[in-house]
Formats: C-alpha cells, structure tokens, sequence
C-alpha cells in the first residue's frame, strides 16, 4: 500500500475505462486492408455475427452499427407501435425507450430493486394490461435480472421479451448466457463493454423470421429481388468488416476478460468493504456471480455531499468516474413531452443521485486500484 498527499497526485490520470486490444485484433484489421473488404460486405461480418451468436447460444446474429441500432431493430421487429405498452425500468439509458415513443407506443416504468440496481421485478405484474405487447428487460452494471419470473410473466400474459445484455457479454444466468433469453436480446461493443468493436451492436434472436426481418432493416429494407426497390422504411445500421474483425479478435479473448473483470472487481471490494459511508455491488446472488461490467458505487446518505460532488473531486485528483444512469421519468426530453407526469420511482432518484461508478477497465492494475482506494477515502473523510 502507498500513500498521497491531498492535493499532491503525482501520477498519471486514471481513466474510467480501457480496452486491452492485444490479441489478434491487429492480423484481422490487416487483413481486412490487404484484401480491400472494409465495408459491411466483407466476411468476418458473418463470421463474427456466428461465433457471437454460437457463444450466447442463439441460433441468429446480426451486426450492427451499434447497441442503439439493435435496440431500435428489436422493437420495430417485434410490431411494437401505436396503442402498444412496453414496461421497462426507470434506471436505464435512453437509448431504450428512443424506439418505443418514435413506434408511437408508451413506455411504462418500474423503479429498480435497491441492493442489485436492476428493475424491481415484483413491480413488473401490476403494470400488465391488455395494452402490454412486451417487457424490455435490461442488466445493469455487472448482474444479469431475475429472469425467470418475467419469462412466466411473459408467458401469462403472452407478452415479447427484449433482452437488453449490452454490459453482460460473458455473462450467465443460472448456468445459461445472458442474452439467450427472450424473443430477441441486443448487445453493444462500445469500447467500455467487455468486447469492443469501436462502435458496434448485436441483435440475436432464434426465430428464423425475426432474424430476417432485422437484417433487412439494418439494410434499409432493400427488396430481396430488385436493389433500390423498398416497401417499407429501414436504417442503415450496417457493420463494417472493419468493427467485425476487431470484434472477432476480441471474442476469442472473452473468458480472460470476464476473469479479469471479476478479479478488479473482487479487489475493490476487499479494499472497500470497510467503509461504512458507501454501499458496494453485490458478489454475487442465488442465480449469478458479479461480472463487474462497472464498479459502481453509492452514497449513503450520511455522506453530505453527492455523486456530482464527489465525482468533481476525485476528478482533481486525476481519477476518472461516470454518474450512473438518470432515470427516464426525470428525463427533461420526456418530460417535455408529457411523459411520466409526476411518477415517483424512489430507488432510481436515490441511486441515480447518490451513485457513481469507479475506473474500472481492462487496463487496470493493482497499483491503480490501490491509488483509487486511496483517494476515495480521503475525499469520503476529508
């Protein structure tokens, strides 16, 4: 262990978050300049889309442009439109529910459990009506949803399941990959994920019709028999070979980076578990061990100051954060526009103030954890 003077950081900045690009990533991305297939219609698109799908399980992949691409797919697949009601957490990105308002659908909250941070499962039943065409289920920073009661929701009530696991590439529920549950499940490679492609997305899927009709949006709904001829309106959310074979490379290193995650993740809380003042992630429930996507942290309210402050502060001392997620229902845009009219959701306010989440990269050593333990308390105790 070291010590640093308040005020006196000595070392480099720490960022939130790395990507380890050392494995094949470079021979891939050469070989996609040596043979002149950069674009989406080079071949480690398809050869990422079905070793992507295989690892999760899934019979069908399609690469996208990124994890809000796949997202926008998965709803317009599904038929979700006008007069439909889609139930989702509060505590989310807004990528989520761009799709569900422009269909012309409603989105409909439930608040987050407060000990995992994903949406409060028993709130999901009493928000079902006839209205209800489908549950978007979406992990949160390191552990995966209680699924299984949703899918016997779904099932009830004949509802379609998005499985939103863009932060759990690697992980599993109860034995089995998440992102192979539900009608569809959408992924994002953004370079914090646990693969990267830059910027990519993944939509995959086990119906043989679902997969066709996302490829043919990610393509902006070209005829099959005639190029240039559209009887509806798509997107050009395509991959390029570029991104696939940057992905590819990655794929093949996934096991070590999801070891390595769960390490950093593991030694934060054995240097942390003694502060009193902050409230950790969970290690691990009945149905899934933590795979630290993010080291999030929060607040308790003993502390007199918030996530922004402290963010600001351990900022100054050269330590890279993010806020968490800002609920859907405080969202000005939203509100704006006449949703969530005074809804309450007290969990996701108090969370979405009060945590943080703390460098927690593929690039972190030891020494850089110890240094961000360090700061953390001072600025905690100063």
């Amino acid at each position: 262990m070291f010590y640093i003077e308040k005020g006196n950081v000595m070392s480099d900045f720490i960022p939130v978050n790395e990507p380890l690009l050392n494995g094949n990533e470079k021979k891939y991305l050469n070989e996609c300049i040596d043979t002149g297939w950069i674009s989406s219609e080079g071949p480690f698109v398809k050869r990422f889309e079905d070793s992507f799908a295989k690892k999760v399980n899934r019979k069908y992949g399609i690469a996208v442009a990124n994890g809000t691409a796949a997202l926008d797919i998965a709803v317009e697949a599904l038929g979700i439109g006008e007069g439909d009601e889609v139930i989702l957490p509060t505590f989310t990105i807004i990528s989520c529910i761009h799709q569900i308002i422009r269909s012309g659908a409603t989105p409909v909250l439930v608040d987050s459990d407060p000990n995992t941070w994903n949406m409060d499962i028993s709130q999901i039943e009493e928000k079902i009506t006839i209205k209800t065409k489908a549950i978007m289920v979406v992990h949160i920073y390191g552990l995966p949803v209680d699924i299984d009661p949703i899918l016997e929701l779904a099932i009830k009530y004949n509802l379609k399941i998005i499985e939103d696991a863009a932060e759990m590439i690697g992980q599993s529920y109860k034995g089995n990959p998440c992102g192979s549950f539900g009608d569809l499940s959408t992924f994002s490679f953004y370079p914090n994920k646990h693969i990267t492609t830059g910027e990519g997305g993944m939509v995959l899927t086990d119906d043989e019709e679902l997969a066709e009709k996302c490829r043919s949006m990610r393509n902006l709904c070209f005829q099959r028999k005639q190029r240039f001829v559209h009887d509806k309106l798509g997107w050009n959310y395509r991959m390029t070979n570029l991104q696939a074979a940057l992905g590819l490379a990655q794929l093949e290193q996934l096991e070590s980076f999801v070891d390595k995650k769960r390490t950093i993740g593991k030694t934060y809380t054995k240097l942390l578990k003694g502060i009193k003042e902050i409230q950790l992630p969970l290690e691990k429930t009945d149905y899934a061990e933590n795979i630290y996507w993010v080291y999030g942290i929060v607040l308790k309210d003993d502390i007199p100051f918030d996530a922004k402050e402290a963010m600001q502060k351990l900022g100054k001392q050269g330590i890279g954060t993010r806020p968490f997620f800002w609920p859907m229902h405080l969202q000005p845009v939203l509100l704006e526009n006449n949703l969530f009219q005074g809804e309450k959701y007290p969990v996701a306010e108090r969370i979405s103030k009060r945590g943080f989440y703390i460098p927690s990269g593929l690039g972190l050593d030891d020494f850089k954890i110890e240094k961000v333990v360090i700061i953390l308390q001072q600025i905690l105790h100063e």
